[in-house]
């Protein structure tokens, strides 16, 4: 009798060994999605993480299971930058698993189509609104809305730890981190707080493997400085300009120096003021919508076609901008959202619309459907909120990447080399000026025999790329190729 309860016993285990963890919270799960008439493609959560419950501090999630093998497949955590954008602009523009189409009718949803270059055909993806305040996040403290570089790396590290609780079959998935702008300081910042958390033994330890970065801010004289010469570069000022501000700025374009320098500084932001300066090629409209515009549908065919993205919906149109020239504008450390610059509430960045994700995303169906907070809490969602007091109190990132890298962490910076907020120059020298020797030299990279864009590999799993013809957001604009090279990289090879 013994025998058999102890055979039993031994059987028992061996199953359970072989039985995958389930715990993700049923209450999270997303049953249907309004706008969307077919399957869902893979398993979706979504809900809230709460940080501190004194304070009522909660970071909202959307998490999107791989349509591949979820269980084996690399688990990454995206972030937008602003500072304070939400997520949600990579998951309904970018990468995410649909297609957003402008509704025709006014008052009524998007249609959602299945996205074939969705990061997630190949991964499991958290899209993450962070810090505190941004988009669906939120706390009953409103003294959270003031925060900064290293307590949002605090925060999203505590976030993790405390969603691998709910989410524990995840644990053994490589772990990768992921963003875009000014997500090339929470990227870094944040990669940095997981591997002191994993030397110091903190539970549960997460098997961080790299991180990735597009058009990041890194630091300010090198990302400053490239403006300049990169607008020189693309034939946007004349030789003769370029001439006289490199002698009047002595070279140092980051810095308002001497009145001269300031002044011609100011004369290129009026020359260069109705660019858009997230794609110098994608035109940047005022006003009237681009299809009603008189002079816009008189425009050659090939101009209106110029900067167009790949993706079957519509190119978010631009408006006014004027953020120039791209610096960090910082008093006492405090770095002004896109809305604060452009004296509004809440909204876009310049030059961006977000009309198709705030049609979605404030509809009750939609909120109820994604597990949002009640309006009363979060009255409405907004692309970049300026309600977060921001400081940048981290300073240059490239000692964090040299210190990362050095560890044996991989790492892939990606620029679209026609984007003027920070220009691939900037990222190419300061990325040269890590110092490491170079492995794999300057070279194109292709898909389909067509050159994609340019690639330097560099020792230690370092990694500078460019994406020809893209503007800011890589995965918007070429969504093909920003596939590829991101497929390749989480999975270890070689792009």
């Amino acid at each position: 009798m013994f025998k058999m309860v102890y055979l039993c016993l031994v059987l028992l285990h061996i199953f359970l060994s072989f039985v995958p963890i389930q715990s993700a919270p049923r209450k999270s799960l997303i049953t249907k999605l309004p706008g969307f008439s077919g399957i869902i493609p893979s398993k979706h959560y979504a809900g809230y993480v709460t940080l501190d419950k004194i304070h009522g501090k909660n970071l909202y999630y959307y998490f999107v299971e791989s349509e591949g093998n979820p269980s084996k497949d690399p688990l990454v955590l995206w972030l937008n930058g602003g500072p304070a954008c939400s997520s949600f602009d990579g998951f309904i523009y970018e990468h995410g698993p649909f297609n957003f189409i402008k509704p025709k009718t006014k008052g009524t949803l998007p249609t959602l189509q299945l996205n074939p270059y969705s990061w997630s055909k190949v991964s499991n993806i958290i899209y993450l609104d962070s810090p505190v305040g941004t988009g669906f996040s939120y706390s009953r403290n409103e003294s959270d809305y003031y925060t900064g570089d290293t307590k949002t790396a605090f925060d999203t590290h505590t976030f993790l730890l405390q969603w691998f609780k709910l989410y524990p079959e995840f644990l053994a998935n490589p772990l990768f981190i992921a963003g875009e702008s000014y997500a090339g300081i929470y990227v870094p910042t944040l990669a940095d707080k997981i591997v002191e958390g994993i030397e110091a033994g903190i539970k549960p330890k997460l098997n961080f493997k790299g991180y990735m970065v597009g058009n990041p801010v890194t630091d300010h004289k090198f990302d400053g400085n490239a403006i300049i010469p990169f607008v020189h570069g693309m034939g946007l000022i004349s030789d003769e300009i370029f001439e006289n501000v490199t002698k009047e700025c002595r070279g140092k374009f980051y810095e308002l120096g001497s009145n001269g320098c300031t002044q011609v500084l100011m004369n290129i932001g009026e020359i260069l003021d109705k660019l858009n300066m997230y794609d110098i090629l994608e035109p940047c409209y005022h006003g009237e919508k681009e299809e009603n515009n008189e002079s816009y549908s008189k425009l050659p065919l090939s101009f209106r076609q110029l900067g167009k993205t790949d993706r079957p919906m519509p190119v978010r149109k631009r408006m006014f901008g004027r953020a120039w020239p791209y610096r960090a504008i910082v008093k006492d450390g405090y770095v002004p959202s896109w809305p604060e610059l452009e004296s509004n509430s809440g909204g876009a960045p310049p030059c961006v619309d977000d009309e198709v994700s705030v049609i979605w995303l404030n509809n009750r169906k939609v909120r109820r459907a994604i597990h949002t907070v009640k309006e009363s809490v979060v009255k409405e969602w907004v692309l970049c909120t300026g309600k977060v007091r921001y400081v940048h109190d981290s300073g240059s990132m490239i000692p964090y990447h040299k210190k990362l890298t050095s560890k044996g962490y991989r790492a892939l910076v990606y620029s679209g080399d026609h984007d003027m907020c920070v220009p691939f120059t900037g990222t190419e020298a300061w990325t040269r000026s890590v110092g490491y020797k170079i492995i794999d030299p300057w070279r194109p990279w292709l898909i389909n025999n067509q050159i994609a864009g340019f690639t330097q590999g560099y020792a230690n799993n370092f990694t500078f790329l460019t994406v020809k013809g893209s503007g800011h957001t890589v995965p918007e604009y070429k969504p093909h190729e920003a596939f590829h090279f991101y497929q390749h990289f989480i999975n270890g090879l070689p792009i």
